[in-house]
């Protein structure tokens, strides 16, 4: 199962450092192996036999730096993630569920290239599966799966509210001591507030984590609700509850207290040294890659 979520992870990832050097992986990153020709005269001990009996020439392998890295992914996988909901269960459709699994993808492919080891947390108002950080081959094909699994599963059907607090608590004391801990999530929490919020990711900090919140949103819907000009029905994906409203009547006033509120959040989050990116459903792969990269280049200097 996991064959289609790893390629197209696999293409954003090499789409993106193609972009940035001729070669995909080339000058990339010190963490990457590779081969160069041997020179005659230097130690043989790191000849590529293999590659030599398939060319006929001598390579010497190069090794990356060990960094021992470990990284733990959380997914919000509250109904209010499956927002705009699309039965085609393609990864790449206008659902904040299936962005923030392919935004796990490509996190999880460059973490593999690197030999860093990696863990996943999917949580609603409870975790629902938890699996410690591991750097094999094998454990990043049983966490594809798990993915792809939470992909077949998410529907308006089912109602999940979100308890963002109680699970940052949680995995503050659950994970290995200085781990990158990256969030995905819509930070629509039901019952916390903005200090409970920023107390739970403190407590990670204090635990000597450093964290990457991406906001998931469908900004042009959630945010600055363009929709046309009639009355809508709108139902709670939460708690089923609904109302009918003209978005053209409450626009103006809406889109500024949502962001008023996620403006400071972010303000919060930026003062304790804490990485909140915003991730909109529509944005290219880049959005995800770069943050990620710039913090993980801190981390192992």
């Amino acid at each position: 199962m996991y064959g289609h979520l790893e390629l197209l992870a696999r293409q954003a990832v090499e789409g993106f450092i193609t972009g940035l050097h001729k070669s995909p992986f080339h000058g990339f990153s010190v963490e990457f192996s590779e081969h160069r020709q041997y020179n005659p005269g230097e130690s043989t001990r790191f000849i590529d036999w293999k590659l030599y009996g398939r060319t006929d020439k001598l390579f010497v392998k190069r090794f990356e730096e060990e960094t021992n890295l470990r990284c733990q992914i959380l997914i919000d996988n509250s109904s209010s993630m499956y927002f705009p909901y699309d039965d085609s269960r393609e990864f790449i459709s206008k659902s904040k569920t299936n962005y923030a699994l392919f935004a796990s993808a490509v996190i999880l492919y460059l973490l593999k290239l690197q030999r860093d080891a990696f863990g996943l947390t999917v949580f609603s108002d409870q975790i629902e599966f938890h699996s410690g950080a591991r750097s094999t081959t094998q454990h990043h094909r049983f966490i594809l799966n798990q993915l792809e699994d939470i992909a077949q599963k998410a529907g308006p059907d089912v109602r999940k509210s979100t308890s963002v607090v109680k699970t940052l608590h949680d995995i503050a004391e659950r994970i290995h001591r200085r781990s990158l801990v990256i969030l995905f999530s819509d930070m629509f929490e039901q019952e916390g507030s903005i200090d409970e919020i920023v107390d739970a990711l403190m407590h990670l900090r204090h635990n000597k984590h450093e964290i990457i919140v991406f906001h998931v949103t469908d900004t042009s819907k959630e945010i600055e609700l363009k929709y046309e000009n009639r009355p809508y029905k709108f139902i709670d994906m939460e708690d089923s509850s609904q109302f009918i409203l003209n978005p053209n009547e409450i626009r103006d006033a809406y889109e500024k207290r949502l962001r008023k509120h996620f403006e400071e959040i972010h303000s919060r989050c930026s003062a304790a040294m804490i990485d909140m990116v915003e991730m909109d459903i529509m944005a290219k792969p880049e959005s995800i890659i770069k943050p990620y990269l710039t913090k993980r280049s801190k981390m192992v200097k």
